[in-house]
């Protein structure tokens, strides 16, 4: 029975209720850190790079449809994710909703499937920065040495895969991946440590420990600089824009090959720039920090999708205006859009470069947030060590799991060749939509009664819609993507079967979620 406990929905309730009995996490976030949270992980480097070459190579200026669909992919589960966290306000996510729904070996299933998303992934992403930073730092007139900028163990080929959506080498040229892969090879490299990644993970971590509220503020300030830079660049572009360039909106599909233009090209773009928005999902980990997360959360994970979709739809107009789509499958279109201008837009070649190293900086800092918390809460389950559960006495931070997440993440950035690990971060957080739209439905049967702040609408409809969508994004994923996620969720369930599930509170107990009345 202990492999199907489930963890009652009153229990978790009355553990997000339990500030001043013990030492706990602060609720210190509002509607609108909570959406700048969502903002600062969905709006990376991608918005600069994606736009223009998934425009270039799928659907011409019909990417504009192409966001549309994988918008309402993220919708779906986005509504799912908000009915989950208004109704149990619990610093776990996916883990502790699957813990409520679906029972404790499939809660172990998605905890140990986000630390792919989290932890790696803000690993992955460092990595990203630091090509920016190095390749910025260079066009200042600071030359910084390959020996600490960049790994020593080789890399795939001569890029890093960044949130699975696009590829940048060690002199921050970006181009976007071809289903997740960058390319193939391995190379030595005379790198001794990448360093640049290594301090902005060790800052963001620390900024983590010294406090939710701190943390909060300064993404608030990251976010507001690059989307200002976001909308200076719409907003300027726009005065250029020749509407020539839109037509014809839906380029005819090349001889009947599925994907490249027409009707397909604008499925398979949907595809393609999903993976722009993965992250906000990262919003719902701080449910426990929330001061009133039965209306708040709900707001900061649709408020932030919103916001995003509209800010990519504006740039992917803007792009495919200035210049023919055709000219934009290159490392850099969007500095081939304003170039196509003329002088009178390209000051803000700059400010294109400050937005993308910021846009990565807070992709860093919420994806650091977020693993931290799904340790806490396993943790206080039983199916981690104790210490992981720790807070800070002063701080009310999860300093030990932050500061764990924090040490690995940075030895991964600094040592390895993590290129393997991108696809990974998608096929996780894949997972983990998958699961949350199937625990919604489940509870919907299972416990109709319950109370629910945000009622997630059309169900069954929405949840399966949400499911079919990721299931396939999945199953478009490269075989030895799931190669390695089997091979990853054999060591999750070797520590689970010897640790986990020997010390399990609830499974100890021998307890399943009370029927009605709970």
């Amino acid at each position: 029975m202990g492999l199907w406990s489930k963890k009652s929905i009153t229990l978790l309730q009355a553990e997000a209720a339990a500030e001043g009995q013990e030492v706990t996490l602060r609720r210190a976030l509002g509607a609108l850190n909570l959406t700048m949270l969502g903002i600062g992980a969905i709006i990376g480097a991608g918005i600069f790079v994606l736009t223009g070459t998934a425009a270039a190579q799928t659907a011409g200026p019909a990417i504009v449809l192409s966001f549309v669909l994988a918008g309402l992919g993220c919708l779906f589960a986005g509504l799912c994710y908000s009915e989950m966290a208004s109704m149990i306000p619990i610093a776990g996510s996916a883990y502790t909703y699957g813990y409520a729904t679906l029972g404790e070996f499939i809660a172990w299933i998605i905890g140990w499937d986000l630390i792919l998303e989290y932890l790696f992934g803000a690993a992955t992403v460092a990595v990203g920065w630091s090509g920016y930073f190095v390749a910025f730092m260079k066009e200042i007139g600071v030359n910084m040495p390959t020996a600490w900028t960049q790994a020593p163990l080789g890399v795939i080929g001569t890029h890093t895969l960044v949130r699975n959506i696009m590829c940048v080498d060690a002199h921050g040229v970006a181009t976007a991946a071809a289903n997740g892969v960058c390319a193939a090879g391995m190379t030595a490299t005379p790198g001794i440590i990448n360093l640049p990644a290594i301090i902005l993970v060790g800052l963001m971590s620390t900024l983590l420990v010294i406090g939710i509220r701190e943390s909060a503020n300064f993404n608030n300030v990251i976010v507001f600089i690059k989307v200002a830079i976001v909308i200076l660049v719409i907003g300027f572009g726009f005065m250029y824009v020749n509407q020539a360039n839109w037509h014809p909106f839906i380029p005819p599909n090349t001889t009947g090959e599925f994907g490249h233009y027409g009707w397909s090209g604008i499925v398979r773009g949907a595809g393609v720039v999903f993976f722009a928005y993965i992250g906000f999902d990262a919003v719902s980990t701080a449910a426990q920090e929330a001061k009133n997360p039965q209306r708040d959360m709900p707001i900061g994970i649709l408020s932030s999708l919103a916001i995003c979709t509209v800010l990519y739809i504006l740039m992917a107009l803007v792009m495919t205006g200035l210049t023919s789509y055709k000219n934009l499958n290159v490392p850099n279109p969007v500095f081939v859009a304003i170039d196509a201008a003329g002088p009178a837009l390209r000051w803000l070649s700059f400010f294109i470069n400050i937005g993308a190293m910021l846009g990565l900086a807070s992709v860093v800092l919420v994806m650091l947030m977020g693993q931290p918390r799904i340790f806490f809460s396993m943790s206080r389950d039983g199916l981690l060590p104790a210490s992981f559960g720790k807070v800070h006495p002063r701080f009310q931070t999860p300093y030990v799991t932050t500061i764990v997440t924090g040490v690995v993440a940075a030895l991964v950035a600094g040592f390895f060749p993590i290129d393997l690990l991108g696809a990974l971060v998608s096929i996780g957080t894949l997972l983990a939509f998958v699961i949350v739209c199937a625990g919604v439905m489940a509870l919907r049967y299972t416990r109709p009664n319950i109370p629910r702040p945000f009622r997630t609408p059309l169900v069954p409809l929405v949840p399966i819609l949400g499911i079919l969508i990721c299931g396939y994004m999945m199953v478009g994923l490269p075989s030895d993507t799931w190669i390695r996620l089997v091979v990853w969720m054999a060591i999750g369930l070797i520590i689970y079967f010897t640790y986990g599930k020997r010390n399990s509170r609830i499974g100890g107990e021998n307890a399943v979620a009370p029927a009605a009345g709970d």
